[in-house]
């Protein structure tokens, strides 16, 4: 469950051979960056880059970015460059708020490297996707998105408003909607490489990073120093799904999302009755409670303190299960829903930013999604029969897809294996809702030169779920190429419920 739950025709063609792609993003001049103090210790500028890889000389677009210096320049070996997922959040503010957090970037690594991110072109304040012509605008739409359907009878409603935000980002984001695939933001990243100085690149992806990483470590394969992919995404079943099956099954329905959440969920119920008192959902049986939680949704929903929440807006508040130190938080509602006596319905939050436009404008730009809603349908009946309570979530999270228009012909389907000067890292919690460990899994053995690091939590990606030894596991790569031992892992640093 990569997007947003209310965020969600893809384009056939494959990307012109990786030789052709790597000369059109050569052919672009360098930019020149200048870096000017924006806070906190923070340095901030604007690169151009080529709206069209295939017309670098036509218009040009701004990427923004972001660094915090090496704090030993005297020993600094060069950039790291930073995409935290999504896609569609903003680089340049989760640097802000991430930066120093020690579990993710120590001390020692950011001594040694220029930490830089960027808002990936269609995002935030670089050249964005913008579908509305006004946030209050913005805001009433997603305001009245309604909820993701917890039975058959919500379909309608929700498939069309999910169709309105296809075609008003249609009618309303301009030519940039044709150009944001990942493959893009790869060719950016190589320019950018550039114009920081590096002759190879330093990488950390998170999440959905690491699709841009592999589509880079294909496209410019000689040009790798290291690189993180950290909660690892399966590139061909993004892309266009094993066999082929990107047409017929929904997105993350063929990644197999809903049995990671349905694995981490059931390490939350399990947690949370080991830690007894400290997590509000433990008293009796957490399973039980659950199942008469969410049988008496299905009934009516259910207040409490002024909230309203229907089953679905139940299914998916449990199922944020990325930030484990945030399982406490969700304890506490479940408990809560569980004691409430009454019952309305839930107003929807408002939603700021371009995040949500820009998810769609990206993810529906790189993979193939069927484009009949019927098939929707049908996948959201029998995966929730497979996998109870969160079938539903990996087939409709991203359903303004399949009435997508805009085509990037410069997406990249692979080959995912080009042989890399570089061996990759790859880390993934044992217990991960949105990026299994079996998809990760699938993802390493389809590049040429990966290996796994599993990290024994639970929750999504080491920015997310809190280890020292992953940190360290990830700095000695970073900085010395240096690979843990075979048959290796890591803890976290605490409980969920350690209080």
């Amino acid at each position: 469950m990569r997007g947003l739950v209310v965020a969600l025709g893809v384009s056939t063609a494959v990307v012109a051979g990786p030789a052709v792609a790597s000369a059109s993003a050569d052919s672009v001049p360098t930019p020149r960056l200048s870096w000017t103090d924006c806070r906190d210790g923070f340095q901030c500028a604007t690169a151009r880059v080529p709206l069209d890889y295939d017309r670098p000389s036509g218009t040009q677009i701004d990427l923004a970015l972001i660094k915090e210096p090496a704090t030993d320049p005297a020993h600094k070996l060069g950039t790291l460059f930073v995409n935290f997922g999504g896609p569609g959040a903003s680089g340049l503010q989760r640097l802000r708020e991430r930066g120093k957090w020690p579990w993710l970037f120590s001390a020692e690594l950011r001594a040694r490297f220029d930490v830089v991110s960027w808002d990936p072109r269609g995002i935030g304040n670089s050249t964005a996707v913008r579908c509305f012509d006004t946030q209050a605008e913005q805001e009433s739409f997603f305001g009245a998105f309604p909820e993701m359907p917890g039975d058959p009878s919500g379909n309608a409603a929700f498939y069309a408003k999910s169709k309105e935000l296809a075609d008003r980002c249609a009618a309303k984001a301009g030519p940039i909607l044709e150009h944001v695939s990942t493959a893009n933001t790869a060719r950016d990243l190589d320019v950018l490489r550039r114009a920081v100085g590096d002759a190879k690149l330093t990488y950390h992806g998170i999440s959905y990073g690491t699709q841009l990483g592999a589509t880079y470590a294909n496209l410019f394969p000689n040009r790798i120093r290291a690189m993180v992919f950290d909660g690892t995404m399966d590139f061909v079943g993004n892309a266009t799904g094993h066999d082929g099956t990107g047409k017929s099954v929904p997105l993350d329905t063929r990644q197999d999302v809903a049995t990671g959440i349905s694995q981490t969920f059931d390490q939350f119920l399990r947690l949370c009755t080991e830690a007894g008192p400290k997590c509000a959902f433990s008293s009796g049986d957490p399973k039980a409670k659950w199942a008469a939680l969410t049988a008496r949704a299905k009934q009516a929903p259910i207040v409490s303190d002024g909230e309203t929440w229907t089953y679905s807006g139940i299914i998916n508040a449990a199922a944020d299960l990325s930030d484990s130190r945030g399982w406490p938080d969700i304890a506490s509602l479940l408990q809560r829903l569980y004691d409430a006596p009454q019952a309305f319905a839930r107003s929807s939050e408002p939603y700021t930013a371009n995040r949500t436009e820009a998810f769609n404008a990206i993810q529906c730009s790189d993979s193939d999604v069927p484009a009949d809603p019927a098939i929707y349908s049908r996948y959201a009946e029998s995966e929730d029969r497979r996998v109870p309570y969160f079938g539903r979530i990996a087939v409709l999270d991203m359903m303004s897809c399949a009435f997508w228009q805009a085509k990037d012909t410069d997406r990249y389907t692979g080959p995912w294996n080009r042989p890399t000067s570089a061996e990759i890292l790859v880390l993934n919690n044992r217990f991960d809702p949105s990026t299994p460990l079996h998809g990760a899994r699938d993802g390493a053995a389809e590049l040429a030169r990966a290996r796994v690091f599993v990290t024994e939590g639970y929750g999504h990606s080491s920015m997310y779920v809190p280890s020292t030894c992953t940190e360290k596991v990830k700095r000695d790569y970073l900085i010395s190429g240096t690979f843990p031992e075979a048959g290796a892992t890591c803890g976290v640093d605490a409980s969920p419920f350690a209080g």
